[in-house]
């Protein structure tokens, strides 16, 4: 029986990486490897992604955890007129009486 169970799971195995192989996508894409040159900040923002990805144990983080690392590396937004102006729109009325 431990014949069996062997080459079923070889079997299987066999199987998912003909799929892996054949359906194009990749599991892992390391962002070095690829044929474009990337700049320092690039670098340096995928580093920390993957960096906060290991801490985290999170494959995908949300759009606040990419936030919050977008803040660790020094990054803010500085407010503009049009800034301003929308945060007093969203406000409505009663925030201008």
């Amino acid at each position: 029986m431990g014949r069996w169970t062997d080459r079923q799971a070889s079997d299987q195995a066999r199987r998912a990486s003909a799929a892996r192989q054949s359906s194009g996508r990749r599991r892992k894409i390391d962002p070095t490897t690829s044929e474009r040159d990337y700049s320092a900040e690039e670098i340096e923002f995928m580093t920390a992604m993957q960096e906060y990805k290991r801490r985290s144990g999170r494959m995908f983080p949300t759009w606040s955890e990419v936030l919050e690392v977008l803040h660790e590396l020094g990054y803010e937004k500085h407010a503009t007129g049009d800034d301003a102006r929308l945060l007093s729109n969203a406000s409505g009325p009663s925030a201008r009486a």
